[in-house]
């Protein structure tokens, strides 16, 4: 495929802000719209976009798929740990007014780690689900 310079330099000025985007989602989902899954999807398509633009063998240079396979299984650590601490701590499963120093502060943290934990699975299995399927036919 020949390369184009007009979607290399869109693509290249897009990623960022698809990636800014992401995060705001992220973080800003225990008080509005969004949240881990969203930001998860946001996230791997801009890296999606990147391997559509630059090739998969690039896109599978910035991030490999044993990082990836690492990534998912964090994610889901951070989700079930969350849940875990609360049971040590004497509340049921993924009671997290006990994370804080009063229910409100252990609110705000209990989401905001499972939230962390939803999106870095999210957006790692979204990219391996991709890889696999773009690079099927390489070997």
């Amino acid at each position: 495929m020949k390369p184009n310079l007009i979607l290399h330099v869109v693509s290249k000025f897009l990623i960022p802000l698809i990636i800014l985007f992401a995060l705001y989602v992220q973080f800003h989902g225990d008080f509005g719209p969004g949240g881990g899954f969203q930001a998860g999807v946001i996230f791997s398509a801009a890296l999606i976009l990147y391997a559509l633009v630059f090739g998969l063998d690039a896109a599978e240079k910035i991030i490999p798929s044993h990082l990836l396979r690492i990534l998912a299984s964090l994610g889901l650590l951070i989700y079930a740990g969350v849940g875990v601490v609360a049971l040590l701590l004497g509340a049921n499963y993924l009671d997290y007014t006990v994370l804080g120093s009063n229910q409100i502060a252990g609110q705000h943290l209990g989401i905001l780690l499972v939230e962390l934990g939803v999106g870095i699975t999210v957006a790692a299995v979204m990219l391996i689900i991709y890889f696999a399927f773009a690079g099927r036919g390489r070997e």
